[in-house]
């Protein structure tokens, strides 16, 4: 029985690798800094060891993965190259260990985690399936004959992957600490597609998806007549959203689902397209897409006295831009309220006129301050100067979001990578008190 020690396991790739191993039976364990993150939930309720950093975590017999953020320098991975232990990156085992199983690789700029959450619901409501999604959510099936999971594009991590299907979202400019610009993404993109082993299953109306080339079938889905899978008759109703779907121009099936805004149904075709592909029938799929109810921090609702509060890892202006709009179509009537923390200076600085446009979209605006990353330099950037491309916009600390309770019967969006939550506990504590 193998013994797997993490580094860095609250991290949300380690977090759902580590459960997936637990599951099937492996003994695991792993150490990360004394600070709390929804990750980690999971893993305390599997009963999984979380130790802080420490060189006498790591034993002889032990198998070794470490997050992409530790490098050589990190005082247990010192310690395991002196005892003479295999290390191995996450990206690294996670490449090896997906080729057991048929293998599904969902990426794109945005909606991979949603995306692999509604396939994981879906195809492992008929099938066996183990999947890895990056909200920190992973299961291990011992007899899955699928493993779908989330490939994440940021410093080319995807190309240590070779999977079977591969599903493209969307290529944009993002991680602009990393890529120079959005040709400098599509070329990433264009090497993981000469990997794919038997077919892309790629949104059609990306129009640099449009231009990969692969050496296996590309199958396009997407509003537009080209796509192999278009969504038509689009409709907002009281419990979702429900469209028609055609297959090369052949009406296929009407399905529902809980989600709002056209992403959602776009994620939805690409689930369709993909259990398409393998079987899946038309009937399974309309029950199944009706039942997902969602991953963490993507959407994720509640009701607090007249006010609906949602929790969102929106942090690019694209994503900004589609979280406002479900809002909008989702509850019409109510004023949609932007609380948003932007992440890292770099992007912030990168995409401020486009973060500005599409916070824009919101009835109210409220700005927190800019949260860092360790690999940057802030410079000269504050929020301030997002704010002033926002008219009417406020700047919000922690000590004053009782302002929000003056937005009674409204949608109170809280979007941002970094600790946007703690505003939303902060205001909710302060409400219930």
């Amino acid at each position: 029985m193998s013994n797997f020690h993490f580094v860095g396991i609250k991290g949300s790739g380690m977090s759902a690798l580590a459960q997936i191993l637990h599951d099937m039976n492996y003994n695991v364990q792993g150490s990360d800094v004394d600070k709390t993150f929804f990750t980690q939930k999971p893993l305390e309720q599997k009963g999984i060891p979380l130790l802080p950093f420490d060189k006498a975590n790591i034993k002889e017999n032990q198998k070794i993965i470490v997050s992409a953020a530790y490098n050589e320098d990190h005082i247990e991975l010192q310690e395991a190259a002196q005892k003479g232990i295999e290390i191995e990156q996450y990206p690294s085992f996670l490449g090896r260990f997906i080729n057991q199983f048929t293998s599904v690789a969902v990426t794109g700029s945005h909606g991979k985690t949603s995306t692999t959450g509604l396939l994981s619901h879906v195809l492992g409501s008929v099938h066996p399936v183990s999947y890895l999604i990056g909200d920190g959510t992973g299961k291990g099936e011992e007899d899955s004959k699928y493993f779908v999971f989330e490939a994440c594009e940021y410093r080319r991590h995807f190309l240590n992957y070779k999977p079977d299907y591969c599903v493209m979202t969307n290529i944009d400019f993002d991680h602009p600490d990393y890529f120079k610009d959005v040709h400098d993404v599509f070329n990433a993109f264009q090497e993981m597609a000469k990997q794919v082993n038997k077919a892309i299953i790629a949104c059609g109306d990306d129009e640099y998806l449009q231009s990969i080339h692969a050496n296996v079938p590309v199958v396009y889905y997407g509003f537009k007549e080209h796509n192999d899978f278009q969504a038509y008759n689009v409709v907002s109703g009281e419990n979702g959203t429900t469209f028609d779907v055609y297959v090369r121009n052949s009406l296929y099936g009407t399905f529902t689902i809980p989600g709002f805004g056209n992403h959602s149904v776009l994620n939805a075709l690409a689930v369709i397209a993909i259990c398409h592909y393998e079987g899946v029938s038309a009937e399974a799929l309309a029950k199944h897409l009706q039942t997902f109810d969602g991953v963490k921090r993507r959407f994720s609702e509640q009701h607090f006295g007249r006010q609906i509060l949602i929790d969102d890892y929106a942090h690019h202006p694209t994503e900004i831009a589609v979280t406002i709009e479900a809002a909008r179509k989702k509850y019409s009537d109510r004023e949609v309220v932007a609380i948003f923390q932007p992440h890292t200076f770099t992007r912030t600085k990168t995409f401020l006129d486009e973060f500005a446009e599409a916070l824009s979209k919101a009835d109210s605006v409220y700005l927190c301050d800019i949260f860092g990353s360790a690999r940057e330099d802030k410079g000269s950037l504050t929020i301030g100067h997002l704010q002033q491309l926002i008219p009417q916009s406020e700047l919000l600390s922690e000590e004053e979001v009782s302002v929000l309770t003056k937005h009674s019967n409204s949608v109170l969006l809280f979007m941002g990578a970094g600790d946007i939550q703690k505003f939303q506990k902060k205001y909710e504590h302060l409400v219930k008190q």
